[in-house]
């Protein structure tokens, strides 16, 4: 029996469901049908299919077009299910931050009044929001999670109005959500009796890469539990090959098997495609990725320009930076060295009688090394660099200067981290971009002029107008701003901050009062931000508009693109160890190694034609491994070969 059918005949029965499949095998596809049959057969009843994404959203809502779905991401769905309920609302989130169950952005002295909303200026009840200011009731995605799940288990009248509501609930991949809301949905609201409700979910535990989701189900499954399990085990996407290596690495027990669909994506005159699969690597110092990709090039007939076709997956933007043409800004928002310095001295300032409350950063520094003259070498390092940002300091003389005069009360409170500049990033021009971006004020303000340069290059005039502050009111106008634009466009060397006077003075785009409050209390940030290349930029634009063949190994999941070239490196980051994933785990590496594997199932199964996987200079053990998972006619030695 075809899953369909198995599905629907659990949905008739009233049982809660999971679909379980693999890469590439069509569980939308199915969910889509599933949607399409409960509609069919119950046409007055509402149901509500949950999605990871913005961007799933849509797709969804375009392949089901209904008045009666409800199709959101999670947080979305739950708010929408809970901010009717104020009365109930402003109680529990005075109760969550009391018990510092909800600890984000609260600056307030604890506890909290049972009234305090009433003295907030401006108070409109709770609302949810992209940021997080819950003194002034405003919350954003994870406080969504908590108030729900604390909501649904002290009301229970809320739990009949959603079944009410949602005789049926479907889950799109479900590994990514949090346990928060299975917990709601399986055991808040299936606690109480009455309307029944079906709560399907459809996804695959090998792809659950991400920490705070729930990553399988098996605590519920059917016997024991209330979940029924189907699986999908064909696959439509990868070649035969990607499918062999694929098996090899899952260790959930679901094995694939090759579409039997003469009209599936890897099929081809009603056999499915072999595929290429490559494990290329290293045995000596200085080899090169360029090496590498001019072999693939050579060879396979790769174009790394081609980013719709082809894509080179690194485990971390960090390790991406360089290649794609923005290391000083991903260098600021991830290992600057004098904001590191910063944070070193902040470390020792107590216990040397240090006071920076009436100081700059530079007479902390000099405080500091006072107090440590006379000390041991051991002691005296506390008031120093560390090496490394001794060394980032010498070649930032300018920014370390601009720094010292900065008050050390106010340069204390600056803040950067990668996130602000790198979150949300997107695999094609077309794909949407999450809600509750985690970018800074000032990434947000370049964006729009980039956005504008592009729709001014693309000749989008009106639209380019509609987001400008820029008047045309005659034909000189017109002239004038073609010259702005230029002038914009072909400053390789102009600096972002430059650009962003140039915007803000022409009316191009002008600064929110949000980007004024950032500039005012992070003036470090900013003066380092206005240093950098205005091009640094537009490369970073273009990889965050999926534009460049890079992509991290996380955020190509959901994706598939004819040539996938995997590079095993961690980039230094502790959980994950690719050297554990070819020789197994101890007890100490387990999980790590799981990590591990689940982060390299999902790169390799986005290949529909080849797959390639890079090692720098493996060990034996590694190497033996991966001739046992690629065979030996697919192993090539990179140092072996010519340029």
């Amino acid at each position: 029996m075809a899953e369909f059918e198995q599905i629907m005949e659990h949905v008739y029965a009233g049982h809660h469901f999971l679909l379980s499949g693999g890469a590439g095998s069509g569980k939308t596809y199915t969910l889509v049908e599933v949607l399409r049959e409960i509609i069919r057969e119950n046409p007055t009843k509402k149901v509500a299919c949950i999605t990871y994404t913005n961007a799933a959203v849509k797709e969804i809502e375009r392949r089901v077009a209904n008045n009666n779905l409800r199709v959101s991401t999670i947080h979305d769905f739950l708010w929408d299910c809970i901010s009717h309920f104020q009365s109930a609302l402003i109680p529990a989130i005075i109760k969550l931050i009391n018990d510092e169950v909800i600890t984000r952005s609260v600056s307030m002295e604890l506890p909290l009044a049972e009234d305090y909303f009433k003295t907030v200026e401006g108070f409109k009840g709770i609302q949810y929001k992209a940021y997080c200011r819950v003194g002034e009731g405003i919350i954003s995605h994870d406080e969504v999670l908590v108030l729900a799940e604390y909501m649904y288990s002290t009301y229970p009248k809320l739990c009949e109005i959603l079944k009410g509501t949602y005789p049926f609930i479907l889950v799109d991949e479900y590994q990514d959500t949090s346990p928060k809301v299975v917990k709601i949905l399986l055991e808040e609201i299936f606690a109480h009796p009455g309307q029944p409700c079906v709560v399907g979910f459809f996804g695959d535990a090998m792809q659950s890469i991400y920490d705070d989701g729930i990553g399988n189900l098996d605590e519920y499954k059917y016997p024991g539990g209330c979940v029924y399990e189907v699986k999908k085990e064909q696959n439509r996407r990868n070649p035969s090959q990607v499918i062999a290596l694929a098996n090899q690495i899952r260790f959930d027990g679901l094995v694939q098997r090759a579409s039997e669909d003469v009209t599936a994506p890897n099929m081809i005159d009603g056999r499915v495609k072999e595929g290429v699969i490559k494990f290329l690597y290293s045995t000596r110092d200085g080899e090169t990725l360029d090496k590498v990709r001019n072999y693939l090039t050579r060879e396979n007939g790769w174009d790394f320009n081609d980013s719709q076709r082809t894509k080179e997956l690194n485990l971390t933007h960090n390790l991406i930076a360089g290649k794609a043409g923005f290391p000083n800004l991903m260098e600021l928002h991830n290992s600057d060295g004098i904001l590191g310095y910063r944070d070193k001295l902040k470390m020792y300032m107590e216990a040397a009688g240090v006071d920076g409350s009436d100081k700059t950063f530079g007479e902390v520094i000099s405080a500091m090394r006072d107090h440590y003259q006379g000390a041991s070498n051991r002691e005296k390092k506390k008031a120093e660099p560390t090496p490394g940002q001794d060394m980032f300091i010498s070649s930032h003389a300018e920014d370390y200067e601009f720094a010292k005069s900065l008050p050390f009360v106010d340069f204390l409170k600056e803040y950067v981290d990668k996130d602000q500049l790198v979150d949300d990033k997107k695999q094609s021009e077309d794909e949407e971009s999450k809600t509750g971006s985690k970018r800074s004020e000032i990434v947000k303000h370049l964006m729009n002029i980039e956005r504008c340069i592009q729709l001014y290059k693309n000749k989008n005039i009106t639209e380019f107008i509609a987001k400008t502050e820029y008047k045309i009111q005659n034909a000189q106008d017109k002239k004038n701003l073609a010259g702005i634009m230029q002038s914009i466009a072909d400053s390789e060397e102009r600096t972002i901050g430059e650009i962003m006077d140039i915007a803000e003075e022409h009316g191009i785009v002008v600064k929110s009062d949000g980007l004024e409050r950032y500039e005012e209390h992070q003036k470090y940030v900013c003066h380092r931000m206005r240093q950098i290349k205005y091009s640094e930029f537009h490369k970073l634009y273009e990889y965050l508009e999926g534009k460049t063949p890079f992509s991290t190994q996380h955020k190509t999941k959901g994706t598939e693109f004819a040539n996938v070239f995997v590079i095993l490196d961690n980039g230094r980051w502790n959980n994950y160890n690719f050297e554990k994933l070819f020789i197994g785990a101890d007890d100490a590496s387990a999980t790590v190694v799981d990590r591990t594997k689940k982060i390299f199932y999902v790169c390799c199964t986005r290949a529909m034609e080849q797959l390639a996987v890079y090692y720098d200079q493996p060990s034996a053990a590694v190497i033996a491994k991966a001739r046992e998972w690629f065979g030996e006619e697919n192993m090539v030695n990179i140092s072996e070969i010519g340029h």
